[in-house]
């Protein structure tokens, strides 16, 4: 597997994979974190896409999964107030969201998370409190737990994970 940035002749693919990964999460018991908004927009992953911060998984030369990765201080205003734990440091961080695979080749997530980790050493992610299958994976790659977020898309609170 290879990643590579996201270009817009990969969007629909991309959007492929995501309405995949909304009806994964479905499947396995987390109907909230993206269905009931059709998470993510598509004006949202053209703007990750300009702003070279896209990222896809390719095997064999087919895109396989899609991500968002961004590198830097202070880069995810949610992150900024964290509830019930605190993150282990305000060093430069790695945030990556919109994860998601089309269930084709096993370990994709880990991965994507991994080279993610790999770019900086240090990486932030959050996740429903549903997802299960995402909990168990971080916990899989040797993220702890730091607290809870809350994001603008909806109510539901976060777990928030950290690497470093």
């Amino acid at each position: 597997m290879i990643i590579r940035h996201s270009a817009e002749n990969d969007f629909e693919r991309m959007m492929e994979i995501y309405a995949y990964a909304r009806d994964f999460m479905v499947k396995t018991g987390n109907p909230n974190q993206w269905g009931p908004t059709n998470w993510p927009p598509e004006d949202l992953i053209h703007e990750d896409i300009r702003a070279g911060k896209s990222y896809i998984c390719e095997k064999d030369g087919k895109v396989i999964g899609t991500f968002f990765f961004d590198c830097g201080h202070d880069i995810e205003p949610t992150y900024r107030d964290i509830e019930s734990g605190s993150w282990s440091s305000e060093e430069p961080y790695g945030v990556i969201h919109r994860i998601a695979g089309d269930g084709s080749v096993k370990g994709i997530g880990a991965f994507c998370i991994n080279w993610a980790y790999e770019q900086c050493g240090h990486l932030r992610i959050d996740t429903h409190g549903d997802n299960v299958v995402m909990q168990s994976l971080l916990q899989k790659l040797g993220f702890e737990k730091r607290g809870i977020i809350h994001v603008v898309e909806d109510h539901y609170p976060r777990f928030a994970y950290e690497k470093k």
